[in-house]
């Protein structure tokens, strides 16, 4: 649902209602996060909310009327020499600034908020009780108030771990990748952890919270190997854009209700990867009766 949009609303001003809510400073010193393009005093009517700024989603912002695009996944994360026309970055800054429309980047700072990223993942799945899978450190400008990486929970009802891998492909948008799990199938499943995106640096944690099961994205083979044959939580691998498009709906909801905006939040399953097939079951040369 969107509401008519004001043209007296700036850049600046979604700049600084997305900045209460994710201050720059709970970001990872890594990360790139803020103001990519826009001018600060350019009107704002209609924000377009997506996981990735790419040539799908800024066709999708400007067919959509949008001024602004506010993405969770920096466009210029590492330093760049150039924003030419003719490299694939510079195509979409250049499409970005001839249309006037702004981009925003709220990245791990969203992440580690609370409500952020893992709290929509959470609510997808129904867990209830939500407390931080990786707090940050103490003293540090993100800890305290519920913020972390991550979210644990409580299951509705218990479910077998063959049970939860349904439930989540369900619950999750739709995707090629679709969900996978790394356990036995019976395991039962109470406690849940889940953290939007690539999440296998959070293994530890999740056994250290008492996670019957940990669903994130981009598990490798051997951390997940390793883990599930020590013990650890069963795991489930979903696509990196599934785990993090729910939060754009918390996001958009967000700068309706703090600013007189309307806001389109994209659908398009930006996940590289496009074609699934699933292997043939495996054969199994029955011995010859006698």
């Amino acid at each position: 649902m969107s509401t008519t949009g004001s043209p007296t609303v700036s850049v600046g001003d979604v700049v600084a209602a997305l900045e209460r809510r994710y201050p720059p400073a709970w970001a990872e010193q890594w990360d790139r996060v803020g103001l990519v393009v826009g001018d600060p005093a350019a009107p704002v009517r209609r924000v377009a909310c997506a996981v990735d700024c790419v040539p799908e989603t800024v066709a999708e912002a400007l067919a959509g009327g949008a001024d602004m695009i506010v993405a969770h996944h920096p466009l210029l994360l590492r330093g760049v020499h150039s924003v030419a026309a003719t490299t694939y970055k510079g195509r979409i800054v250049h499409q970005l600034i001839k249309n006037d429309v702004a981009l925003y980047v709220a990245h791990t700072n969203a992440d580690v908020a609370n409500p952020g990223v893992s709290d929509a993942l959470a609510a997808r799945l129904g867990l209830v009780d939500l407390r931080p899978l990786h707090e940050p450190a103490p003293g540090s400008p993100a800890a305290g108030e519920g913020r972390g990486i991550g979210r644990v929970g409580r299951l509705p009802r218990p479910m077998t771990l063959a049970e939860l891998t349904g439930y989540a492909a369900a619950a999750l948008p739709a995707t090629a990748w679709g969900v996978r799990a790394a356990g036995e199938p019976d395991r039962l499943v109470r406690t849940v952890a889940v953290s939007g995106g690539a999440g296998d640096g959070f293994l530890a944690d999740a056994a250290a919270a008492g996670a019957d099961a940990f669903l994130t994205a981009d598990l490798r083979h051997h951390p997940a190997s390793e883990h599930v044959a020590g013990g650890g939580p069963a795991l489930l691998d979903a696509a990196h854009w599934a785990t993090e498009r729910p939060w754009l709906d918390q996001l958009a909801a967000h700068l309706r209700e703090s600013l007189a905006v309307s806001t389109l939040v994209s659908d398009l399953d930006t996940d590289p990867w496009t074609v699934h097939a699933p292997s043939p079951a495996p054969f199994v040369e029955k011995e010859p009766r006698p």
